[in-house]
């Protein structure tokens, strides 16, 4: 068990900014304390998909959760940061891969991988049909 938990200890991802920071609070918790996975789904389809309008350059709607893996517990009180990037582009849709890390215990600062996950989101105009994603800028 020691060894796994040194395993899961990490750093967050350097000179990279995490596209959502958030902290749970206890409503977001079940009975034992730990967050719900719904909730952390739930912020990672918000962090997947502000890359992905970007580059869309509009509105995007979730279409897939390709994969979703949770590495550990997220706790009331963690500081959660999620990164996403653009790992695919087609013709109407975006894959973005998200990954999620908690920093928890101030005192002795400890940052874990808690989950990670790839979506795609396809591009959609004001009626909500699929578009073409815009060429990317130069």
């Amino acid at each position: 068990m020691a060894k796994e938990q040194t395993e899961t200890r990490t750093r967050l991802p350097e000179g990279r900014e995490p596209v959502l920071r958030v902290v749970p609070m206890p409503s977001d918790a079940n009975y034992v304390g730990d967050i719900f996975g719904g909730w952390i789904m739930s912020q990672v389809d918000i962090a997947g998909s502000i890359p992905a309008m970007r580059r869309a350059r509009g509105r995007v709607a979730t279409v897939a959760v390709n994969s979703f893996v949770f590495k550990q517990p997220v706790f009331v009180g963690d500081l959660v940061s999620l990164y996403a990037e653009v790992v695919r582009v087609g013709r109407t849709s975006i894959t973005v891969d998200v990954q999620v890390y908690a920093q928890r215990n101030p005192a002795e600062e400890e940052c874990v991988k808690v989950t990670e996950a790839t979506l795609t989101y396809v591009a959609v105009d004001g009626e909500r049909r699929p578009r073409e994603v815009p060429p990317e800028e130069g």
